[in-house]
């Protein structure tokens, strides 16, 4: 708890003086690293979930997700109701295999209701979608804080995860932080100019100055303690998903899916130095496997569908 209460710390505080830096240097160094090292825990993890035929379905329509973030580019308007539909259809199964009777009729009316909201405001859609992919540790942390065995250590461990995952982007929201926030765009200028498009990309389509770089920094402070719980926390602590992932995945056992994440993000941090929004497009059709994999296991996670076995009970 110590490791994450600091890290939340120091987190904070870079994001209130560079928002902006903190975004884009974050994303270069920790981007593709982050999502090999989700994707073997969340493999790992929920190896009972992701298997067979659920997993392949889930594979190829995450791949057509990929697949339109590249189109992006090209045809916007289209690519991007595609990727909605199918982000849907990711939901749509998850809601299939993880509920039932009449939950699983109910969860899928309120995507329904929320598939039409989606559509007909697709700028809000990709802003929440990036927010709550920022605020998906919370439940994993969750999850892992079953295997403390004293109540109360469980307790404060979850309290304070709630802490920096709600408490602090709510009160950077409400202004409480605004004396110490800064717009100034410091090195980041040198990649992606005025940060502009980053802000966007982080904030709602209506939003003012003030409101939009307030986003921004709950955007860059949530996205590094993203990279904390994945690069830094749950590799550390969590060895069991680690070894259950090495036993499916052999040839990218250990050390290896760091030397792939490594490597992986050195080379794209070449295209991001030489073109940031390129880089950033490529990454995100990357990106697409390690985030809506996550979808279905979360669903299952909050109702409470045993995907795996129980991990060890760790001493604190």
């Amino acid at each position: 708890m110590g490791l994450i209460c600091t890290a939340a710390a120091l987190s904070l505080l870079v994001a209130l003086r560079a928002p902006l830096t903190t975004t884009v240097l974050g994303l270069i160094a920790f981007g593709v690293l982050h999502n090999v090292l989700e994707i073997r825990y969340v493999a790992g993890r929920f190896a009972g979930l992701l298997t067979g035929r659920f997993l392949r379905l889930l594979l190829v329509l995450t791949t057509g997700i990929a697949l339109c973030r590249l189109a992006a580019g090209y045809w916007p308007g289209p690519a991007r109701a595609a990727e909605i539909g199918i982000g849907y259809l990711i939901l749509a199964a998850g809601c299939w295999i993880g509920l039932r009777d009449a939950w699983r009729l109910a969860g899928l009316a309120v995507l329904g209701v929320a598939a039409f909201a989606s559509f007909s405001a697709p700028g809000y859609h990709f802003v929440v979608l990036a927010h709550l992919h920022n605020l998906v540790p919370l439940i994993f942390l969750w999850d892992w804080a079953g295997r403390i065995p004293s109540v109360r250590g469980r307790l404060a461990f979850r309290l304070s995860q709630l802490l920096w995952i709600v408490a602090l982007p709510l009160l950077i929201l409400a202004g409480a932080f605004d004396r110490w926030l800064s717009a100034a765009p410091g090195i980041a200028a040198r990649f992606v100019g005025d940060g502009s498009r980053v802000i966007a990309s982080a904030a709602p389509p209506d939003a003012g100055a003030l409101l939009g770089l307030r986003f921004l920094v709950v955007f860059a402070f949530l996205q590094t303690m993203h990279y904390v719980v994945w690069v830094g926390f749950l590799p550390k602590f969590a060895p069991d998903a680690a070894a259950s992932f090495d036993a499916r995945v052999p040839w990218l056992r250990g050390r290896r899916a760091w030397l792939v994440g490594i490597v992986g993000g050195a080379f794209l941090a070449v295209l991001f130095v030489s073109d940031y929004f390129q880089g950033r497009a490529l990454y995100g059709a990357i990106a697409t496997y390690h985030a809506y994999l996550e979808f279905p296991v979360l669903l299952a996670l909050l109702m409470g569908v045993r995907t795996a076995s129980r991990p060890a009970t760790v001493r604190r």
